[in-house]
């Protein structure tokens, strides 16, 4: 019993003196649930005196200045969408997107993949403040939609730029919400213009701008803009393998979206003017094969019975011929200007038709067997 007592005794005083031991020398931090602070971290200080002051590069100025001008524009878009699980119970999903503040009656551009089927939109401003929005209007074939939150939240809107003399090498600056996270900044250049894309929902996007800057979801909808803080492209897609930023993003240039915008506020949607055609782009090839006097423009193959074209007297192909492994109709007229605007290519007859109206009447220039000819057209609305 004393031989037991004697060891409890011993065992005591062994820790007592591993206590103090440990106390003395501040080792204790296990018990205390943290490690001593250093009297002193000045081996991570900047010798400011030695080195002299900071130095902000003329590039990072710029950088810091475009940030500081558009970030308030800027807003955060969440979505709420409802939608019927296995066993037909309501079941809501969220998604999220970029918008930007464009006038100050609270009118906000983003993607139109962005609010598509959504049952709610809420924005969030620079502030942090949560606004309910509503939607406008929206445009699938453009991929931009105009929602709205009251005007007496709105403190300043961005300065929408012109996209029409851009130069690839250009400094850009993309501001967005990546994965939800508010405001952030990434920095590129225009890696090439007039880019043609076919869109996760299947659509085609025409004459984008692709930067390398940092686009990743939650960016879709936010700013493209200039070294001087102007919009000059809304972000819209990105060229991806693995779903995340592989240094390939679009934007859509701004100039096509401000006339789309302007229809969809004024008429909640976008009246897009028709010729009532279907064609093909001349090449070489083809004109060697058909005997045709030029090498450019559209081959008018089908005419649309009733359509502007068919009123106007325009002529569609008449025989099926195969050139190059193309099947098509042969002998149409040819197109080869709009208004005194050279057409060389379907995708050109396209975009200058974007930029015309329905009820416009137009001169257009064809060859019908090799003689050139002037026909007026009064353009309808696309059905």
């Amino acid at each position: 019993m004393d031989s037991r007592r004697s060891r409890y005794i011993f065992l005591l005083l062994i820790l007592i003196s591993l206590f103090l031991w440990a106390k003395k020398r501040d080792i204790f931090f296990f018990f205390k649930g943290g490690a001593p602070t250093p009297e002193s971290l000045d081996f991570n200080r900047r010798d400011t005196g030695r080195l002299g002051p900071i130095i902000i590069s003329p590039d990072e100025e710029i950088n810091i200045k475009v940030f500081k001008k558009a970030r308030p524009t800027v807003v955060n878009i969440v979505t709420t969408t409802l939608a019927l699980n296995f066993w037909l119970e309501i079941v809501p999903s969220k998604g999220q997107g970029s918008g930007v503040i464009i006038d100050h009656n609270g009118y906000i551009l983003t993607n139109s993949h962005v609010v598509a089927k959504a049952q709610k939109i809420t924005v969030t401003l620079f502030s942090g403040k949560k606004i309910a929005a509503k939607l406008v209007g929206r445009d699938p074939e453009s991929d931009i939609a105009i929602i709205k939150i009251p005007p007496e939240y709105v403190e300043t809107v961005a300065v929408l730029g012109d996209s029409d003399n851009l130069k690839c090498g250009q400094k850009v600056i993309a501001i967005g919400n990546p994965f939800g996270l508010s405001h952030t900044l990434t920095t590129g250049v225009i890696s090439a213009l007039d880019r043609d894309i076919i869109a996760g929902n299947g659509m085609r996007l025409e004459g984008l701008i692709q930067t390398d800057a940092a686009i990743n979801p939650g960016n879709s909808g936010g700013p493209l803009l200039n070294s001087m803080g102007e919009v000059i492209g809304i972000n819209t897609a990105i060229y991806t393998t693995s779903g995340g930023y592989q240094g390939i993003g679009f934007a859509i240039p701004i100039n096509r979206v401000k006339e789309i915008a302007t229809q969809l506020i004024t008429k909640g949607r976008v009246i897009r003017p028709w010729l009532g055609i279907s064609g093909i782009t001349i090449t070489s090839q083809i004109a060697c094969s058909l005997g045709l006097s030029i090498e450019k423009g559209v081959l008018v193959v089908r005419v649309v019975k009733g359509g502007p074209a068919d009123q106007a007297g325009i002529r569609g192909g008449n025989r099926d011929v195969i050139v190059d492994g193309v099947r098509f109709l042969a002998g149409g007229d040819v197109i080869t200007a709009i208004d005194d605007k050279e057409i060389d290519s379907v995708k050109q007859l396209r975009k200058v038709m974007m930029g015309m109206k329905a009820g416009q009447r137009v001169s257009i220039s064809i060859y019908r067997n090799g003689i050139p000819m002037e026909i007026k057209v009064v353009l309808a609305e696309r059905p």
